[in-house]
């Protein structure tokens, strides 16, 4: 194609006992943004670290053109010298250098003796956050921001590199809906200036709206590429391509029956760690036995901070309040205590907090049960591997054997091996933030399955989610969040995103 600014022709990938990619083809038009869509697991991310030099030429079979010439990366700094930059999930910042060193990290700005000029960092960087929206000083340290602001200062630095081919992968998965679309209308503004940007991402909303052209990968293997430009390829049509069928349903139906109270908070108040403020101010909510309640806010309302405190007291300080399970007051001091209660807390940041990586699976789902598992202080280890492979099969795990790391699985795998290690804890409450962050629809439908099968036997579930649809689609009730307060609570059959977004936003109106 004349047009074509990237073609991967017959690219296969192979790791010891599996074919990550398996003769995968992809074109890429000059100044076009081309989505690359597919299951976890299928493929994309390791299609994208073949193209950035992540893996070297040789380490797979196929070729790459750009800009109509052969190229062959034996590491980032190749690509990037052709000006092919990539962005991943996980931002590749220094959290304690400036906005402008982490800019500038390994491309520094030096003056006549060799040694780092300032004051052209600085006055450089400040010109590259003015290309992207971002008004914060060049000096300030990047642990200051947040991830959505982090995400433009990773731009601001693909920009300094003189890039003409811009990969993002997931880049909205970790942010709100105000701050995905600002980073979308700046992906049109790069567009305009004629780069190139290929965007991974399982917002099938946003690719929608935004890319010209998507191509569908499934088990490794190219399956289409999709003409976005006249309006007609729905998300529907997008995910027949990815999981080979047609899904009745973005969430599987239930019939609600809620049974007793289990939890109960009463005017909880949680200050700030480090600064002199409340996190969360003064919240009530329950939540009974086959219920499915949601928590939605925008960031930084406090909905983590409240789940965490809730959590055996793992953010915070100064903590007041009561906690009641089946209407009896319970002291939840530590998370040993609260898992001792009945309580069970499943993390936004699984890579972080949720999994031990570099652990194979089966010591990742018996972490927080050993106790059920060992006798004299000795785990049993047969045991373990039993208990393991039982909710291996249960949760339909996709992986060879329980002794494979975790660290090697794909995200929806990674967040039903979290899943299944609270499960292990037989909980009676089971709080899950962000469940659905950065995985497929595939993927995303057996979460809501299993939160199903939780409520229907009789477990209570609590709900976080950025996603308002999301939280329409599974929950009975949704409590709103806004400045640490709660600001209203809604049976689903009368919430829309309209009025929760009120909600939402409500204590913000009050202070302007």
């Amino acid at each position: 194609m004349d047009d074509a600014i990237l073609e991967m022709r017959g690219i296969t990938k192979r790791f010891p006992g599996v074919t990550a990619l398996q003769d995968v083809s992809i074109t890429v038009r000059r100044g076009e943004i081309h989505a690359i869509c597919g299951e976890n697991g299928a493929g994309k991310s390791t299609l994208m670290k073949v193209l950035s030099g992540v893996y070297p030429t040789g380490s797979y079979d196929g070729e790459i053109i750009f800009d109509g010439q052969p190229v062959h990366f034996n590491g980032i700094r190749d690509s990037e010298h052709v000006g092919i930059v990539i962005i991943h999930q996980e931002l590749a910042l220094v959290p304690y250098l400036s906005i402008a060193e982490n800019i500038f990290l390994g491309n520094e700005r030096k003056g006549a003796s060799s040694l780092i000029d300032w004051h052209r960092t600085n006055a450089e960087a400040g010109k590259l956050l003015e290309s992207v929206g971002l008004g914060e000083n060049p000096v300030t340290p990047v642990i200051q921001l947040g991830v959505g602001k982090q995400q433009l200062v990773e731009i601001a630095k693909a920009l300094s590199k003189e890039v003409r081919l811009l990969i993002l992968d997931e880049p909205t998965a970790a942010l709100n809906d105000i701050d995905s679309a600002h980073l979308l209308g700046l992906l049109r503004k790069l567009k305009a200036r004629g780069i190139t940007c290929i965007m991974i991402s399982h917002k099938l909303n946003e690719i929608t709206a935004i890319a010209d052209s998507t191509t569908v990968i499934r088990d490794g293997k190219t399956v289409e590429t999709l003409d976005m430009r006249g309006g007609d390829v729905t998300q529907e049509r997008i995910i027949r391509g990815m999981v080979g069928r047609d899904l009745e349903s973005f969430y599987p139906d239930r019939v609600s029956s809620p049974g007793e109270e289990v939890l109960r908070i009463e005017d909880w108040t949680v200050r700030h760690p480090v600064q002199d403020r409340n996190v969360v101010e003064g919240a009530n909510l329950n939540v009974r036995a086959g219920e499915v309640v949601g928590i939605a806010g925008l960031m930084g309302a406090g909905r983590t901070e409240l789940a965490m405190s809730v959590f055996g007291r793992s953010y915070g300080r100064d903590i007041s309040g009561r906690i009641y399970m089946h209407g009896k007051e319970v002291k939840a001091r530590n998370v040993a205590e609260a898992i001792d209660n009945g309580i069970a807390y499943a993390t936004e940041d699984r890579k972080r907090y949720g999994l031990n990586l570099i652990a194979d699976v089966c010591r990742n789902i018996s972490a927080a049960a050993l106790g059920k598992l060992s006798r004299a202080g000795w785990v049993n280890g047969n045991e373990e591997i039993k208990v393991a492979e039982q909710k291996r099969r249960d949760m339909n795990i996709k992986t060879p054997t329980v002794m494979s790391v975790v660290g090697q699985l794909s995200g929806g795998n990674q967040q039903k091996v979290v899943l299944s290690k609270w499960l292990l804890t037989d909980p009676e409450v089971l709080i899950l933030d962000e469940p659905t962050r950065g995985i497929d629809v595939g993927a995303k439908y057996e979460i809501y399955t299993i939160i199903n099968r939780l409520v229907a036997d009789g477990k209570a579930v609590i709900v976080i989610s950025s996603e308002l649809p999301e939280l329409l689609g599974i929950c009975d009730r949704i409590y709103t969040l806004s400045a640490g307060r709660i600001t209203g609570e809604l049976p689903v059959a009368e919430a829309t995103q309209e009025n929760l977004m009120a909600l939402m936003t409500k204590e913000k109106e009050l202070a302007a």
